[in-house]
């Protein structure tokens, strides 16, 4: 990759050709990336690129508080580094950490690493991501996401197990390493204050605004890592695209009808729908091919499939076929799929985004930047030269945003608000965020706070209440942790707790369209009129009754090891609730108490039906509908609390709760007073 997410301009050719090259002067070297019957891993090791600036490289870190390393695509930063780290010694006293934005990946670099140092996962080499801990007293490199390393320093603000922190992925700049990155320059200044053992801050990516980090991080030295990245054509569309979708169809056919069968496609989508529907249409259309044309095996791949299935995207497809993936930016960076030789990019990605006038948090699709349409052309040449085609004009490429926007910018802060108070910090009205978020947006979150008891305003300061110190202790997001809180009261926490971990986990179900008359009559038998909650909470009972049984689960297609997860997760939510000296008890059949307990933990969220039949948020009084996926999309209740929004064509609620107008009043009486039955008021 470019260490320049805007390369410079190249010459025009005519429309439809080779646009640019990237790293042209490079032919690198071709070198499988992950451990292969032929190639020893001590050989794989030293083919890296990262190996011959080995020396230089441990005797800058030896030097230096701080460092920013940018180290190209494939380069072997992340797998080398911890471990270039250990064998010299820096940082033995302690751990060295290394945070990873996604689970997916502290996972499997964690199983890399340990297999690199022939050790058992768990030992030398160990990970942390959130309801799992695979380490032990031996853990020397710690591979965790960056929230994990987070909710450490609210017991530990100091991060005195550490000796080292890297940053990896600092490019992607989601709101756990924003705050990070803050948490971290404070521990490092206050243990220089306090004589403790110094603390390293290595923060690496493939590409990302240097000059930002560097100055963030008391003007650090950048240091650049020459990667393996191999020619890669780019191809923009003569004309604006106005379905992106059929264009992604078209194209896969048009190389798939022309190039090798061995080149496999690799199609950056937004979401699990698009995806599943686009491989049906793929495959349709593959069994009706000329005979000239290979087979095609089609592989989705996105973050709420059973790891089983996202593990196929690594298998080879079978000798004279061809694979073609339909990934969401999961396959960005997080994971290296050898055998792609042609990216097809839509130029569109699922992101979250929050109004804090409106107070909604609404994921919805829109354009890539620059930076991120760089990094998924950068897929195709990792191991030789490969193509891209970009399914926007070069002119939509130049009007794209440099990079994209820091979720800390476009999310809810009200955990993050809360998270920051539980660790002490004196004024997080002006904490040092790297980029900071609007004043609205801060406000926002701390009356969002303050409507759940959380915090309390005096003297113009912000302060923590018993409560909230209580919510802080889940590492889940404030309203579930206040609902958790409150499940004594009606006598289900039980019942709370597993609906919490169900919704804490990727979907428990799964939804093969192909088989969607099968799956309804399998759901029909849990449904709910009272809602998705509900319903879930039947799956769940039911899937506990028959022990896990993995026939009930095909049959019910639900999957087996998110529901594995979710029990997992509830253990430890009941650890937290024991520490805490909660009442644990089950309401049974009395699940009337379970959507009280909801709506006075979610009121937040709640909604209200019009006489036209449409639905407003009451917070926001903005038009919402309902989810076809949800059990109450035929039905028309007058009250409802909702998990999350949805922006595609319409602002649709998901997972939806039946709740009365009373219970809301009674949640909040003076918000509620102001706020239910707008139409009269």
């Amino acid at each position: 990759m470019p260490h320049d997410p805007a390369p410079p301009p190249a010459k025009k050719f005519k429309p439809g050709s080779v646009f640019f090259r990237l790293d042209k002067n490079k032919p690198g070297m071709l070198l499988p990336r992950k451990g292969n019957a032929t190639t020893p891993i001590e050989v794989q090791r030293k083919q890296l690129p990262i190996y011959q600036a080995k020396p230089q490289l441990l005797n800058q870190l030896r030097q230096l508080h701080s460092a920013i390393l940018i180290g190209e695509t494939g380069s072997g930063k992340t797998t080398q580094i911890p471990q270039y780290l250990y064998e010299a010694g820096i940082g033995r006293q302690g751990i060295v950490a290394i945070t990873q934005p996604r689970r997916v990946a502290a996972i499997s670099l964690a199983g890399r690493v340990a297999e690199e140092k022939r050790t058992q996962l768990g030992k030398l080499v160990g990970y942390t991501v959130r309801f799992e801990d695979v380490t032990s007293p031996e853990t020397k490199l710690k591979f965790m996401t960056d929230g994990m390393l987070l909710r450490e320093a609210i017991g530990d603000p100091l991060l005195l197990r550490y000796t080292v922190v890297v940053l990896d992925e600092a490019h992607e700049r989601t709101v756990h390493t924003d705050v990070l990155f803050g948490v971290v320059k404070t521990a490092q200044r206050r243990r220089r204050e306090l004589n403790k053992i110094p603390l390293k801050v290595i923060v690496m990516s493939a590409t990302m605004d240097v000059d930002l980090f560097s100055e963030y991080f008391n003007k650090s030295p950048v240091l650049y890592l020459e990667g393996r990245q191999h020619p890669i054509q780019i191809y923009y569309t003569k004309q604006p695209q106005s379905d992106y979708l059929q264009a992604a169809l078209v194209s896969v056919f048009q190389i798939h009808q022309e190039a090798p069968p061995s080149h496999d496609i690799l199609v950056f989508m937004t979401g699990q729908e698009e995806i599943e529907a686009l491989a049906r249409t793929c495959r349709d259309i593959a069994k009706h091919l000329p005979d000239g044309c290979g087979p095609m095996v089609v592989i989705p791949l996105y973050a709420s499939l059973p790891p089983a299935q996202q593990l196929r995207v690594f298998q080879p497809a079978p000798k004279g076929s061809r694979k073609v993936i339909l990934s969401t930016n999961i396959a960005e960076t997080s994971v290296t799929i050898s055998g792609i030789k042609y990216i097809i990019d839509t130029g569109m990605v699922k992101a979250k985004r929050f109004n804090p006038d409106s107070g909604l948090e609404v994921l919805a699709v829109q354009r890539v930047s620059k930076a991120q349409a760089w990094q998924r052309a950068g897929r195709a040449g990792r191991e030789d030269s490969g193509s891209c085609y970009r399914l926007y004009t070069e002119q939509e490429f130049d009007n794209l945003i440099p990079m994209t926007v820091p979720e800390i910018q476009r999310c809810n802060l009200a955990g993050v608000m809360l998270q920051l108070m539980a660790l002490g910090i004196p004024d997080v009205m002006n904490f040092d965020f790297m980029s900071r978020p609007s004043p609205e947006a801060v406000r926002s979150a701390v009356d969002h706070l303050e409507l759940l008891g959380a915090v309390e305003r005096k003297e113009g300061q912000v302060f923590l209440t018993a409560l909230g110190k209580k919510m802080a202790s889940f590492p889940l997001e404030p309203r579930y942790a206040k609902t958790i809180l409150l499940s004594p009261d009606y006598s289900c926490s039980e019942e709370i707790l597993s609906i919490v971990s169900l919704l804490s986990v990727d979907t428990v179900l799964y939804n093969p369209p192909a088989r969607r008359e099968e799956v309804l009559a399998a759901r029909k038998k849990f449904s709910s009129s009272e809602g998705d909650h509900m319903t879930l909470l039947n799956i769940y009972r039911a899937f506990k009754k028959v022990s896990g049984n993995k026939e009930w689960c095909r049959e019910n297609f639900v999957n087996s090891r998110n529901m594995g997860l979710v029990k997992e997760v509830q253990a430890q939510l009941k650890e937290i609730c024991l520490k805490l000296n909660l009442k644990l008890e089950s309401c049974g059949a009395e699940t009337g108490n379970v959507r009280r307990c909801l709506a006075h933990g979610m009121f937040v969220n709640a909604a209200e039906l019009q006489p036209d039949g449409s639905y407003l948020a009451l917070h926001t009084h903005q038009p919402v509908a309902i989810h076809p996926s949800s059990v109450l999309f035929q039905a028309k209740p007058a009250y409802v609390v909702f998990n999350e929004l949805l922006h595609t064509s319409r602002c649709y609620m998901r997972d939806l709760c039946l709740v009365d107008a009373d219970w809301l009043l009674d949640a909040a009486p003076e918000y509620f007073g102001r706020k239910l039955h707008p139409t009269k008021s």
